[in-house]
């Protein structure tokens, strides 16, 4: 999964400290996020898109594809 995080938190000029305060999370979730080593879950990728006013699959893109 890729994900467009690091773009849009530096778009507002946050530090990953900050984004985690306002997230409610720690600064190594959003490095961890960041450098694709761990998935958010449902309720904080909401929380995600909602603070940066996109939607999700505009912050992770998944290039999963289903069998035919």
């Amino acid at each position: 999964m890729l994900n467009q995080l690091k773009h849009h938190r530096e778009s507002k000029g946050w530090s990953q400290g900050e984004l985690a305060r306002r997230l409610g999370v720690s600064r190594q979730t959003i490095n961890a996020v960041e450098t694709d080593k761990y998935d958010p879950s449902l309720p904080l990728a909401l929380r995600m898109a909602k603070l940066f006013e996109v939607s999700v699959p505009d912050l992770f893109i998944d290039h999963w594809e289903p069998e035919e």
